[in-house]
């Protein structure tokens, strides 16, 4: 049984809501096509019914969440090209913050960097996918922190919830993981190096190349 966001005696409002059921989508407790059930929602977040529903137009906004009259809400899939488009736009703008890291991140934030780099590579070594996966995503997030950009953070925010379940469930394979964290190698060594041109281009082929790796694994699913 879930504990509620309200068990502190104040109801949580819709964007506590929002973020509630955007976290479930973002790990996969809530996949593509799911119906969003009002009550069961309102029951693990002890928000109002009229919050549950402001918190879903919120997500539809945000292209989460999909609201069908007489049908009600359900969580968004995404087609292939979809995918593509968000990639193709986080390779942008994380090229940007790679590049923007080097004059903008403080030493500490620099020395986070590297330390979480190095976790990853005990995570290659000891065959751990799981937490390679979130140690991978606090990577990102320290480098997108570390350049300061406000608004390409916001953006990013939103591409990086994983839309196609089905076809992360194979994603970090022990050879994508080798490969994913060779990349990360080489955008670490250029920020270290300060060449904001390098690590912009790193960063860029770093983001093509999980792309490639969803198309391919989409093409297994519909072969």
């Amino acid at each position: 049984m879930e504990l509620s966001l309200g068990s502190n005696g104040k109801a949580p409002n819709a964007l506590q809501v929002a973020d509630f059921i955007r976290e479930r989508i973002r790990r996969g407790r809530m996949v593509p096509g799911q119906r969003l059930v009002e009550v069961e929602i309102i029951r693990q977040t002890g928000a109002s019914r009229a919050k549950v529903r402001e918190a879903f137009q919120r997500l539809e906004v945000e292209g989460l969440v999909e609201i069908e009259e007489y049908h009600g809400a359900s969580v968004r899939d995404a087609g292939i090209d979809e995918v593509r488009q968000i990639y193709q736009c986080r390779a942008a703008l994380e090229g940007l913050c790679a590049a923007q890291f080097i004059t903008n991140a403080s030493a500490a934030q620099r020395s986070e960097l590297v330390e979480i780099q190095r976790q990853l590579d005990a995570c290659v070594e000891e065959r751990m996918p799981e937490q390679f996966g979130r140690l991978n995503m606090m990577w990102h997030r320290k480098l997108i922190e570390g350049a300061g950009n406000e608004i390409a953070a916001s953006l990013l925010e939103r591409l990086h919830v994983p839309i196609h379940r089905l076809m992360f469930e194979s994603f970090y394979s022990s050879e994508r993981l080798k490969a994913a964290n060779a990349d990360h190698h080489r955008v670490l060594d250029a920020i270290m190096a300060n060449d904001p041109v390098r690590a912009s281009a790193e960063m860029q082929s770093h983001i093509g190349a999980g792309l490639g790796v969803l198309s391919l694994i989409h093409e297994e699913v519909l072969a």
